[in-house]
């Protein structure tokens, strides 16, 4: 193994200084599109194996089950922080409950650790530990990770399902979810802040004029997305590319700050000619949607902020408040307390399905 470790740091060095010099060359220039890693051709016997454990079940259950053409395989990224790791624990409960259930067509789940080592949920969680990018190389933004693991993912794990859906662990699904996408195109949320024809002259460095306008540039980010497996696997080393160009431009980086990712996400979809269905329906994100619905995911980005009235009072810490940012050194304690009367249901179920998940999960809080 040590040989092999040692191997994988000089693999991942190398990788890294090809694309920074593809980079500097130019900007507009075309991008290296195959997975880093060994020649699949090759007949050395140094190689490196990915930690991969708990491969989930894929039997669907005999005759009138789903169809297994149609089933997608459900990735989220994480750190090995505190934070995320409560987060994807409470998202994979709620995959659990709903993965066989009617109108699901949902198939294997797996954490992607990229910490470059396994932890101890691992026999919890199914997990692939990716390496990840350099000492550096991300400047502080440690979600230019996620494209890089998905990368040595797609290349290294056994993926039975012909789709991925790109979820994260502040992911809550709500209701079976079935495979959204269809005639080659992905299917994605669109988020309003992300809105290519603002910035043109910036995109343009990386989406040049003769691929199309740049409204061809779908306004998502990498998740929630379900999209075909193959397509992925093109887009997923473009998308690391184009990260990690953007980053390294400081009008870029200025102009996209947090969202910088999501967009590169976005033209690397565009530059393989993957359209996405805009599915505003995915999901909702409180407390400004404040009605669950048809929606299929809850994602838990904001935080919530309430008087004992049942008034919002964002921007200011409320009477009453769920912010996930407050558990970042440790979980949330089981049956936190209910939203007071009159806050939207979207806000009390994210707090019930919390609680569910962390009365159920054995050792919480450990």
């Amino acid at each position: 193994m040590g040989c092999g470790n040692t191997f994988f740091t000089v693999l991942v060095t190398f990788s890294v200084a090809l694309i920074t010099y593809n980079i500097i060359i130019s900007a507009n220039a075309p991008l290296k599109l195959e997975l880093p890693g060994p020649s699949r051709s090759s007949s050395s016997r140094i190689s490196f194996d990915p930690i991969i454990k708990m491969p989930v079940d894929r039997s669907r259950g005999g005759a009138g089950s789903k169809s297994p053409g149609r089933l997608f395989h459900t990735a989220v990224t994480a750190s090995d922080s505190v934070y995320n790791t409560w987060q994807c624990r409470v998202m994979y409960y709620w995959f659990k409950k709903f993965k066989d259930s009617p109108n699901s067509e949902m198939g294997g789940y797996t954490r992607i650790l990229h910490s470059g080592k396994p932890d101890k949920y691992m026999d919890e969680i199914p997990t692939f530990v990716a390496q990840p990018l350099p000492s550096g190389l991300d400047q502080g933004y440690i979600v230019l990770n996620r494209p890089w693991a998905f990368v040595q993912w797609l290349q290294k794990a056994d993926i039975k399902e012909d789709y991925i859906l790109m979820a994260e662990p502040d992911h809550i699904i709500v209701k079976p979810i079935p495979n959204l996408s269809t005639d080659g195109l992905g299917a994605a949320f669109p988020f309003f802040y992300i809105e290519p024809k603002k910035y043109e002259s910036v995109l343009r460095k990386y989406f040049p004029e003769d691929k199309g306008p740049v409204t061809n540039i779908d306004p998502i980010g990498n998740s929630p997305v379900i999209v075909g497996k193959e397509s992925l696997k093109k887009i997923a080393p473009t998308w690391m590319n184009v990260s990690l160009a953007m980053k390294k431009d400081p009008e870029t980086d200025k102009a996209f700050g947090w969202v910088l990712e999501m967009y590169a996400y976005a033209v690397a979809s565009a530059l393989h000619g993957v359209g996405n269905i805009l599915y505003k329906d995915f999901m909702i994100q409180p407390p400004w949607d404040t009605e669950v619905g048809k929606k299929f995911i809850i994602h838990y980005t904001y935080g919530c902020d309430y008087n004992m009235k049942g008034e919002l009072t964002y921007g200011k810490i409320g009477e009453w408040r769920f912010d996930k940012r407050s558990y970042d050194a440790i979980p949330p304690p089981r049956n936190l307390p209910l939203p007071p009367p009159g806050v939207p249901k979207s806000v009390v179920t994210l707090v019930k399905m919390v609680n569910e998940a962390t009365a159920n999960i054995p050792n919480w809080g450990s």
